[in-house]
C-alpha cells in the first residue's frame, strides 16, 4: 500500500542542510522513479551511522498513525525496532540486559553521550540524566569478534554504542567510544571518558589481516551497527 522500506547505508543522514547529501533529499528522485504521484515521508529511520531498515509512506495519515504507535510502544511494553551488532570483543554473558543512566557532557570542545552508573534523584528529576535500558543477545562469536541482536528498551543519542562500550565489546568501527575500553595483558576494563581522549578505533594485529585492512585505513571501517527488524501494528 502507502508503504515502501529500503536499506540504508551507513554515514546516510536523514536530514541535511540545502545542497548536502541526506535521505530527505533523495526523496523526490526516488519518487520520480517509482512512478510515484504523492510525496515520500520518513515514517522510521536509524541514525545517521547506522544502516538498516528506513521506512517510508506516501499517506500523511499513515505516517502519522505508525509515528504515534513508534511513539507510544515503550509505554505499553512493545519494543519494535531490532538491530545487529558486530562487535570487537564477546560479552561474558550469551544474554542479558544492560541498564545505565546516559546524559550528555562537554568534554572540551565537544558534547559526548556518556554513561552515569549511579544517577542521584535531582539529576533524573531534571533531566539531566536518563536512565536507559537494551536487552541484548549474542548470536555467534568467533575470533574475538561477535554478533550481536540488540533491542533498546529506551531511546536516547548513542546508546547503544555507549552500552556496547559498558559490554567492555565495542561495535565494529565505533570510532567516539570504543576508546573507553582498554586492555591490561588481553583483560579489558573501561576507561572514564575523562581518561581517554576519543580516537580512531585501535584493532590487533589478527584482526586486521582478517579485515584485509592496514592501521591507516581503520578510520574509513564504518560503524557496523544496523537496525534490522521494524514490527509494525
Amino acid at each position: 500500500g502507502a508503504l515502501l522500506a529500503l536499506s540504508k547505508p551507513p554515514g546516510l543522514p536523514i536530514l541535511g542542510r540545502p545542497g548536502d547529501l541526506s535521505l530527505d533529499a533523495l526523496l523526490p528522485a526516488l519518487r520520480r522513479r517509482l512512478g510515484l504521484t504523492a510525496e515520500l515521508h520518513v515514517v522510521k529511520a536509524p541514525a545517521r551511522e547506522y544502516s538498516g531498515l528506513v521506512l517510508l509512506s506516501s499517506c500523511y495519515h499513515t505516517t502519522k498513525k505508525l509515528q504515534q504507535f513508534f511513539t507510544n510502544a515503550r509505554q505499553r511494553g512493545q519494543y519494535p525496532a531490532i538491530y545487529r551488532a558486530i562487535t570487537v570483543g564477546v560479552p561474558a554473558e550469551v544474554e542479558g540486559e544492560i541498564c545505565t543512566g546516559l546524559c550528555w557532557q562537554q568534554q572540551g570542545d565537544r558534547a559526548m553521550v556518556v554513561p552515569v552508573p549511579a544517577p542521584g534523584r535531582r539529576s533524573l528529576a531534571r533531566k539531566d540524566v536518563k536512565i536507559t535500558r537494551t536487552r541484548y543477545q549474542v548470536l555467534s562469536a568467533v575470533g574475538g569478534c561477535a554478533l550481536l541482536q540488540l533491542q533498546p528498551r529506551t531511546a536516547f543519542p548513542e546508546q547503544l554504542q555507549v552500552h556496547l562500550t559498558l559490554l567492555l565489546c565495542p561495535a565494529l568501527g565505533d570510532h567516539e567510544h570504543s576508546s573507553h575500553v582498554g586492555r591490561v595483558l588481553g583483560v579489558p576494563f573501561f576507561l572514564t571518558p575523562e581518561t581517554a581522549p576519543t580516537h580512531t578505533q585501535v584493532l590487533d594485529e589478527e584482526l586486521l589481516s582478517r579485515l584485509d585492512l592496514s592501521p591507516q585505513q581503520l578510520h574509513h571501517v564504518p560503524l557496523h551497527i544496523h537496525l534490522q527488524e521494524l514490527v509494525l501494528p
